[in-house]
């Protein structure tokens, strides 16, 4: 693991607050873009009026908000992260976390292939037991990404339980899996690494990570920036302090250009004000993984409350869900959980499980 992101910065009730606050927030933005995700702007006023959706849609009669494959990845991220934290707390035995990370989506890909975890696959020898596939509300397929599901599938080379990372290299150049694939699968499941690091540190993992998947450049590289904007919100720092900082350290890696000039359209946009979902579209439809990156910093920055920008950053053509959920990564990890709107946040599907997480996640950073 890297150098990690401690609690002393801003004081550990705050820290674990932001935690929380990141992993909700970005569960409540998915909540609310996952049932027009494949709606087109038109189709969403049709349906819900000129203001678009204003508020969560529940699934038939059961008044919970579902998540998608966005906060699925996200929290098989975590558990990822909690168990590398956990390995060098207790055994002293550090690398290893993206053999860790693999292994996480890999029992994440099983949650998608069978109805529940009586029908999932044993773990792969040296790999964790338990945790978040024996949870069956994981189990529902959501639209998952075709670059995910294809990434994860294709494996990787046999490696030892406690392997050394892999040197996947950060150079601008496309990784061996899906080497044309930018999609906003990297971006949407990327906020953990911010919330136990160093916003470099964060960004290295992230990127890292990414290319388990996904290897163009672009797609590794704003799953990285989103990492790092995440870890210096937790820090203390203002969003937009934190986006120019990010990119900063963009500029550091070869092939960044697309990544920082969709983060700087994002800024300028945004100084604009009076927000619109027609402003938002010119940032483009949030599939691809600069996109949507540039679409949640949009809203988190533009919109005049929590609740504005989350319904803001749904409210158009595309991947709604994941524009949403990394709006709400952003500001959660800003706000912390006090500050999104619980009336919202209750109806969440699995939120008490995934507060949980977030504590264990929390506890891990305080705990050096």
């Amino acid at each position: 693991m890297t150098e990690p992101w401690t609690s002393t910065l801003v004081g550990e009730a705050v820290y674990r607050s932001r935690v929380r606050g990141c992993l909700l927030g970005g569960a409540l933005g998915d909540a609310l873009g996952y049932p027009i995700e494949f709606s087109s702007l038109e189709r969403i006023r049709s349906a819900h009026g000129e203001r678009g959706v204003t508020g969560l849609l529940f699934a038939g009669d059961s008044r919970v908000a579902l998540v998608s494959d966005d906060t699925q990845m996200t929290l098989f991220t975590v558990e990822a992260l909690i168990q590398a934290h956990q390995r060098e707390r207790l055994k002293g035995i550090g690398g290893g976390w993206a053999l860790l990370v693999r292994w996480a989506y890999e029992r994440w890909l099983e949650t998608q292939r069978h109805p529940g975890p009586e029908q999932a696959a044993p773990p792969q020898s040296g790999a964790p037991e338990g945790g978040l596939i024996t949870q069956a509300w994981l189990y529902a397929r959501r639209a998952p990404g075709n670059a995910c599901v294809s990434g994860i599938a294709q494996g990787a080379p046999p490696l030892g339980e406690y392997a050394p990372d892999p040197g996947l290299a950060l150079d601008g150049t496309p990784g061996q899996v899906n080497p044309d694939s930018k999609g906003c699968g990297t971006v949407m499941r990327s906020a953990p690494f911010g919330l136990l690091n160093s916003a470099d540190g964060a960004f290295a993992m992230a990127a890292r990570a990414a290319q388990i998947t996904h290897g163009h450049p672009t797609g590794y590289y704003a799953a990285g920036a989103l990492a790092a904007i995440v870890a210096h919100l937790v820090a203390g720092d203002s969003l937009e302090g934190a986006v120019l900082r990010t990119l900063r350290l963009l500029a550091r890696h070869p092939g960044h250009e697309e990544t920082s000039a969709a983060l700087t359209k994002a800024l300028d946009l945004a100084q604009e004000g009076s927000p619109t979902a027609e402003k938002i579209e010119s940032l483009g439809a949030g599939w691809v993984a600069e996109e949507a990156l540039a679409i949640g910093v949009y809203c988190a920055l533009v919109a005049p409350s929590v609740p504005d920008a989350l319904l803001l950053s749904v409210n158009h053509s595309g991947d709604s869900d994941s524009t949403g959920s990394v709006c709400g990564n952003l500001l959660g990890a800003r706000h912390g959980d006090h500050g999104l709107p619980h009336a919202w946040l209750e109806r969440v599907e699995g939120r008490a499980q995934i507060a949980a997480l977030a504590d264990d996640l929390a506890a891990e950073g305080v705990r050096r």
